[in-house]
């Protein structure tokens, strides 16, 4: 479903993030990137998200070159099917906790039932009904969680990217959003993880842990 065929990524300055990557991910798969801050692993849930072209090579989702969709494109590629978990939630935090969750389907125009129902629904799974009408910068960390996690779903993502999620959490906390990615994958979600966090390194849900290290593939536990 995903592959990324020679991939290479340079930054600005001559900066190497990842070197000659190739990966193949299955449909369905839970993958842990394991590795340290800096090694590429953001990187490469950024090419599988079309929010960054490789320097060499192809990153394919779906039989979609996406590494050569135009940014247009791109956006509608990630919207129709792609959800993203980023490590400081990416909120905005002067709207309102519905307003957040919906925000991924404004631009397609759905319909106000739709969007309604997709708000419930999502609202119900992370069990912040009561949070519908709240200013975001007001919500706990935890809650804050929630809403990216209902966000990243409203739109019923093929893939769910999670990008250092429990970086900013508590053991408590951290726990209760791994049972949420438990409940993501009954649901036949494909979802890619890149942590350090230990908790996720002996999840028996987990399909494969990928070691990156200096931008390459250092280790693929399938």
């Amino acid at each position: 479903m995903i592959r990324l065929e020679g991939v290479t990524k340079e930054f600005d300055g001559g900066v190497i993030a990842l070197s000659d990557i190739n990966l193949e991910l299955r449909e369905g798969e839970v993958v842990v990137l394991k590795g340290v801050s800096g090694s590429g692993k953001s990187t490469i849930l950024a090419l599988i998200a079309g929010l960054s072209k490789p320097t060499q090579g192809r990153v394919i989702v779906d039989g979609k070159e996406v590494s050569k969709l135009p940014d247009h494109f791109c956006a509608t590629f990630r919207r129709e099917n792609v959800g993203i978990i980023f490590q400081r939630y990416n909120l905005i935090p002067d709207l309102s906790v519905s307003d957040n969750i919906l925000l991924p389907l404004y631009p397609a125009n759905m319909p106000k039932e739709i969007l309604l129902e997709r708000l419930e629904k999502e609202l119900k799974a992370y069990h912040i009904e009561d949070k519908k009408d709240a200013v975001v910068k007001n919500l706990s960390g935890g809650q804050q969680q929630r809403v990216a996690i209902a966000r990243a779903n409203v739109n019923n993502p093929k893939i769910i990217l999670a990008d250092e999620p429990t970086a900013n959490l508590d053991e408590k906390l951290s726990r209760e959003f791994i049972e949420i990615l438990k409940e993501l994958k009954s649901q036949k979600r494909t979802i890619i993880v890149a942590t350090h966090d230990p908790l996720f390194f002996e999840l028996d849900f987990v399909d494969r842990f990928i070691t990156i290290a200096h931008g390459k593939i250092v280790d693929d536990n399938t």
